[in-house]
């Protein structure tokens, strides 16, 4: 079962996070290939490592709404998407134009390969008050020095750097069974009452950059954690080789309902309201050169059919409908 595992450490302003995707993220992975559209390897473990990410930024934050990462570029890769809902519900995507080889498992290869390539943290409120609008950060595939980011953790790592002048060390891993992450956080410097120290929050988060010891520390220590140790360990074994010698503090494990899962939001009557908005001569157009409608879920990968019958009943009103109407796919 998918766990999320959150924690501090007693006395310091430093807290953690550790995912680990497992039925929902195999689920993710058994619908696309089930539906002949499976992703290369590659691209597999870069969604993993996205959505394990999402989950670990979602439950950072605590936002009422979908948190979305995008890293989209000028590669094969054109754009990987990973949307996490409040409840973290998760799902990803990709569009993928060329082959991708097992060799190009960087980004500058999948992505970014002229040096356009970005990543996009949009906030999308669930409740939209009039004229509201989504909150969205936009960071090149790069570092300070221009040099090309090859690891998502990095660029997750350089975007918080940047936006919100916090530390942040971030491990991620993923393969067809699992998908993890581990993120070690300084905590602002208002955040550090939570921890019964006072404090406003103040241009002194900036200059705490790199610079607080308790951080670099556990950061350090996060740091030695290897890919195949955060994919095949449980989470209690990871935290106790890594931090057994300082003062760590869990909460109650979020899993089941309360945890990370798999959930699409598509569904048949969603797709049939886009037909609909298409008008009845561009469905039957379509109709009467393929027999059928035929419409995949870019998230699921889950096909809807619409035959002669059901382009019908769509474009009837209900109650013109005889009772019995009704086709099932």
């Amino acid at each position: 079962m998918s766990e999320l595992h959150k924690f501090i450490f007693e006395g310091m302003a430093v807290r953690g996070m550790l995912v680990r995707l497992t039925d929902g993220w195999q689920e993710v992975v058994k619908r696309r290939g089930e539906s002949g559209e499976a992703f290369p390897a590659p691209v597999r473990s870069l969604l993993g490592e996205m959505a394990a990410a999402s989950v670990l930024m979602q439950s950072n934050i605590r936002f009422d709404g979908a948190l979305v990462l995008q890293i989209f570029g000028d590669g094969p890769v054109k754009l990987a998407v990973a949307e996490v809902q409040s409840d973290l519900a998760f799902r990803v995507t990709a569009k993928v134009v060329a082959p991708v080889a097992a060799e190009m498992a960087r980004l500058e290869a999948m992505v970014n390969v002229h040096g356009h390539g970005r990543c996009a943290i949009t906030l999308d409120p669930k409740s939209k008050r009039p004229g509201q609008q989504a909150y969205q950060g936009v960071v090149a595939l790069h570092g300070d020095k221009r040099e090309p980011l090859q690891k998502l953790s990095e660029v997750l790592e350089h975007y918080m750097l940047q936006s919100e002048q916090l530390d942040t060390r971030l491990i991620l891993a993923a393969n067809d069974s699992v998908a993890a992450g581990l993120l070690i956080q300084r905590l602002p410097v208002a955040g550090e009452r939570n921890l019964e120290r006072s404090g406003e929050r103040s241009a002194a988060d900036e200059d705490q950059i790199g610079r607080n010891e308790d951080f670099n520390r556990i950061a350090h220590l996060a740091a030695t954690l290897t890919r195949e140790e955060l994919l095949q360990l449980d989470a209690n074994t990871v935290l106790r080789r890594l931090f057994w010698e300082e003062p760590l503090r869990r909460f109650p494990t979020l899993a089941g309902d309360d945890g990370p899962r798999f959930v699409c939001s598509c569904s048949r009557m969603r797709v049939g309201s886009m037909l609909k908005s298409l008008g009845r001569a561009e469905i039957d157009g379509i109709v009467a050169e393929q027999g059928r409608v035929e419409i995949g879920c870019d998230f699921c990968g889950l096909k809807y059919h619409f035959d002669p019958v059901d382009v019908g009943e769509l474009f009837t009103p209900v109650r013109d409908q005889p009772p019995s109407s009704s086709t099932t796919h």
